[in-house]
């Protein structure tokens, strides 16, 4: 096995995974097999408990691990299938030490950070890297790891002597570190400054290890002599140094990565050179080049309470975006606060509230995703209304799926105190309930988590349709209240369609009302699953419908295509688009990255 480390310096948030994910992609495409491991040194043993304002979405695995939104990266970049233990954090280690402890494994000894954590560091990677997650038998060639925060933390410093420890004992050419570091510009004088990179370096070095090559962040590419100059003081040869400048969406990274022949250094510091080959990734000269391309915009209105932070919904917006271009559309994300919508604001904040309004009227299609707490409840509602009424394509996620059918009840059905009992647990129509073998009292790891099987009972419907007529589809689900069951054929006999439930029968998982031009939800999770050369089929339905193009995506979908998405350089011309998840997935070419996409018209995400 060979390895990849993958640490930051300087400051966080320069791309880190990201860069591992291409790296992947490029050693991906000279041949070899690659997984992933992400180390996240917070205290915390999974990411489930933590607001999505803290660290970012909570990314689902089929497995049920709630795991850092990088992972999301991974496998998206990598068409891999993780599990909660290729995220490691101090947490797990600790509590996995703590066990042993207490089990009498350690016979005495005093447990210390050296030599018992650093060993389980240890240990965990080389037992995780052994696990394949590309479907093929036996490990993989090179396990990419990434290590989360920035040298120099505190809480880092037991992984970093683990690392150091760890490149030792496999030895050379089977270990290589990759630092990513931030090169600034100032205005003022308009050079590039090696200076906080050099100081990066010097105390990556002073804890044990030296980086084989550096890749630099910077708004343009690295001039020559600021190559020479890093090199002189850095130690690495100037060949191993890149620059991972601004790009118009990352799709174009692994290409950086590709041009300034990365590759060679890593397969050379790995001793791999003999059995790789040259990178093909035309695919992705492709998807980066049509994503520049596209003109003809498609309106979303996404409504959710952490729309101060894109990060929070990172992997929707990815599946927005490979569904957008699936159809050759330009996408543009309004966010809309969902207490904005709400009566009180029209009287605390009346432009708040004018300017939420207009975005909401103004878009394509509206998409409410998941969520927890009852902050902005009633501003989805109001969404999922507006959207009912106005014949506006929907799609509501778990939450959005469960508050499209209280609205349903109240103003359809006529059931004015119709709620979720998360919210009311005394509602004398309670339409969403507490699912039963949760736990009310620990948070962490008690809802109904991973992949779960959902069986269409309604076989002529856009959604059984949009996954290509399959009789079940396997999708991720993070939720602990759903519909209640007994409220079912109400529901019905009112016109709301329940297409999709669970092998009991007793979950609903998909809802749809047959005359509106697109109104879904769904109790999963659809966006997890996404991935640019798979586009989901409920994000793919929610653009096609809010694009026009609905009809004839079902068309195709029926007729077993794929949708759209693989692309000479030049040619606009479709192809068919993918359906996809896990035994209703049937195969298809090319795809789109998850690129950037725009946010009211101006803003951009990273990914």
């Amino acid at each position: 096995m060979k390895y990849v480390l993958v640490t930051g310096g300087v400051v966080s948030g320069l791309g880190k995974g990201v860069t591992a994910s291409s790296i992947g992609v490029v050693l991906k495409a000279c041949g070899l097999r690659i997984t992933s491991i992400k180390i996240d040194p917070y205290l915390n043993t999974d990411a489930g408990t933590m607001s999505p304002f803290e660290h970012g979405e909570v990314f689902v695995l089929d497995d049920g691990g709630e795991v850092d939104l990088d992972l999301g990266n991974y496998e998206r970049f990598l068409d891999i299938k993780l599990t909660r233990d290729n995220n490691i954090t101090t947490g797990k280690i600790y509590q996995s030490v703590i066990n042993k402890e207490r089990e009498g494994e350690y016979l005495g000894k005093t447990v210390q950070v050296v030599p018992h954590i650093t060993n389980a560091i240890q240990d965990w990677i080389e037992r995780v890297a052994m696990v394949p997650v590309d479907g093929q038998e036996g490990p993989a060639d090179v396990c990419v790891i990434e290590l989360g925060g920035t040298i120099g933390d505190i809480e880092s410093m037991p992984f970093i002597e683990a690392l150091g420890q760890f490149s030792y004992h496999v030895g050379a050419g089977n270990f290589c570190l990759v630092h990513v570091s931030l090169v600034p510009v100032l205005n003022v004088v308009g050079e590039q400054k090696t200076k906080p990179t050099q100081h990066s370096v010097r105390g990556l070095r002073g804890l044990g290890l030296t980086p084989n090559m550096l890749a630099c962040r910077s708004t343009k590419e690295l001039e020559e002599n600021v190559k020479e100059k890093l090199s002189q003081f850095c130690h690495v040869p100037a060949a191993n140094i890149f620059t991972l400048y601004d790009v118009s969406n990352i799709w174009h990274i692994p290409l950086l990565l590709r041009d300034q022949k990365a590759h060679n250094a890593i397969l050379k510091v790995l001793n791999l050179e003999s059995v790789a080959q040259e990178p093909k990734l035309d695919e992705w000269v492709a998807r980066a080049t049509l994503y520049d391309t596209l003109q003809d915009e498609v309106r979303i209105a996404m409504v959710g309470k952490y729309t101060g932070l894109s990060d929070s919904y990172l992997s929707v917006l990815k599946a927005l975006l490979h569904a957008s271009v699936s159809c050759h559309k330009k996408l543009v994300v309004d966010w809309v606060a969902s207490t904005d919508l709400e009566d009180s604001t029209a009287s605390e904040a009346p432009d708040a509230y004018k300017a939420a309004w207009t975005l909401l009227k103004g878009a394509d299609g509206v998409l409410v995703p998941g969520g927890f707490g009852d902050r902005g409840v009633k501003g989805k509602m109001m969404a999922a209304k507006y959207a009912r009424e106005n014949n506006v394509p929907y799609l509501g996620i778990c939450l959005g799926m469960q508050l499209a059918v209280v609205e349903f009840a109240r103003h359809v059905m006529k059931f004015p105190d119709a709620d979720s009992t998360e919210f009311n647990p005394n509602t004398k129509t309670p339409c969403v309930i507490f699912m039963p073998e949760g736990s009310k009292t620990h948070m962490g790891g008690t809802m109904r988590l991973g992949s779960r099987r959902t069986f269409f009972k309604v076989t002529d419907c856009k959604s059984a349709k949009l996954y290509g007529d399959v009789n079940y589809v396997d999708e991720r689900h993070r939720h602990r209240y759903e519909v209640n069951p007994d409220m079912v054929p109400a529901f019905e006999n009112a016109g709301l369609q329940f297409v999709g439930k669970d092998e009991t029968g007793q979950r609903m998982e998909i809802i749809e009302i047959p005359d509106h031009r697109f109104f879904v939800g769904v109790q999963f999770h659809p966006e997890f699953k996404s991935t640019p050369s798979k586009p989901s089929p409920p994000f793919v339905g929610l653009i096609a419908a809010a694009c026009g193009q609905l009809d004839q995506v079902l068309q195709d979908s029926c007729n077993g295509h794929v949708v759209a998405a693989k692309h000479k350089l030049g040619d606009s011309s479709s192809t068919p688009l993918v359906h996809q998840n896990g035994h209703a997935q049937k195969q298809a070419n090319g795809g789109v990255a998850n690129g950037t996409c725009h946010a009211n018209g101006n803003g951009s995400t990273h990914g």
